[in-house]
């Protein structure tokens, strides 16, 4: 190897180059593409569990029976999951995301019912030990957080 040789090769990188090359592509990746995910699963989320409500297939009709017990459930569940589809829908076609984030707005207060209106069916061990019908339902926290993250991006041109 002569002087030349050493002169024009690159200096090797370190691991922590490498690393932070790497940590910044995959940050990028995941700037670029976080958003967009989190709208087709939470789109995909309600379009499948609506759907089910709609077939009488739901494995939550009957929780939603009991607690909304004004009206018959024969009726009650296919509306809301219809309702949930329009959801789902909404938030996967970009334009109608408000509108989608409305629907769920006013959707998602009722889900949190049966840990006021059936503690019996919802806890083990109130207020803490969940049953999975509870848990179920503590699970729309996260829906409730991806709903504010896909709102902060309605005013965004791209």
């Amino acid at each position: 190897m002569t002087a030349r040789d050493t002169e024009t090769r690159e200096p090797r990188l370190t691991y922590r180059e490498r690393f932070d090359e790497v940590d910044a592509t995959l940050a990028s990746v995941m700037d670029r593409w976080s958003i967009p995910a989190l709208r087709g699963a939470l789109g995909i989320v309600f379009v499948w569990f609506g759907g089910l409500k709609v077939l009488g297939v739901s494995p939550a009709a009957d929780l939603v029976a009991a607690t909304v017990y004004v009206v018959p459930a024969a009726l009650f569940v296919p509306v809301l999951g219809v309702w949930e589809v329009l959801i789902g829908l909404c938030l996967l076609y970009r334009p109608l995301t408000r509108a989608g984030l409305l629907l769920l707005a006013l959707q998602l207060p009722g889900t949190f019912l049966p840990l006021v209106l059936l503690p019996e069916v919802v806890y083990v061990t109130f207020p803490y030990a969940l049953t999975v019908e509870g848990q179920y339902i503590i699970k729309n926290l996260v829906i409730i957080a991806a709903a504010l993250v896909i709102g902060s991006t309605v005013r965004d041109d791209s």
